[in-house]
């Protein structure tokens, strides 16, 4: 079942807000909360992220209908991939060295920015490239 583009788009802005903090502030323990949402995205789909949650319940009731739905798989893929450079992040920001905390988790914000701002998912992106590739393998 498709779901509604505006959804993970959503979960990308508080996303960037969240990624920023942690730039600016060199939170652990606030990418370890990240790392955590990326994960329930992950294993569960975007609607079982908190962001995911917090969609359905506070923000879509006050919006109209939706107009675009998507495959819930590529979400949940860039989710994954998410996790990926939030426990690199982690790894950087705790045991070192703090360039690879700064490094991959201004990659996360890059990409989750530009999911918000210009509705390019990059996750999105690199899981059609390697389904692309794997359907030519078969």
């Amino acid at each position: 079942m498709d779901i509604d583009a505006r959804g993970p788009r959503f979960g990308a802005a508080v996303t960037t807000v969240v990624l920023a903090v942690v730039l600016i502030t060199g939170s652990a323990w606030l990418l370890a909360w990240q790392a955590l949402a990326f994960l329930l995205g992950a294993a569960g789909g975007v609607r079982r992220s908190p962001y995911g949650w917090l969609f359905a319940r506070v923000v879509r009731p006050r919006l109209g209908r939706p107009t675009a739905f998507e495959a819930p798989e590529p979400p949940r893929f860039a989710q994954a991939v998410g996790l990926l450079f939030a426990g690199l992040g982690l790894v950087g920001y705790t045991l070192g060295p703090e360039w690879l905390g700064l490094a991959a988790t201004g990659a996360a914000l890059a990409a989750a920015f530009l999911n918000v701002a210009f509705g390019y998912c990059l996750g999105c992106e690199l899981y059609l490239l390697v389904r692309r590739a794997t359907v030519r393998a078969e």
